[in-house]
């Protein structure tokens, strides 16, 4: 598995997980209790960041290869 798309059941929002996300630094990636993935909140109520999401999901392609 390489990511998803999930409600965060806590903040009900939707968010990216990044398997192995623990392997990228991005300051908007938040780690909370998993051990490999990292996640990416997504505000419903705003635009979707695609540069930010490409930045990110580019430096996952970067780790997985």
């Amino acid at each position: 598995m390489f990511c998803y798309l999930w409600m965060h059941k806590k903040r009900h929002k939707p968010y990216l997980g990044l398997v192995d996300g623990n392997k990228i630094e991005h300051e908007d990636l938040l780690q909370e209790k998993r051990a490999r993935i990292k996640i990416f909140i997504i505000d419903p109520q705003l635009d979707i960041p695609k540069d930010k999401i490409e930045f990110i999901l580019k430096q996952a392609f970067a780790i997985r290869n």
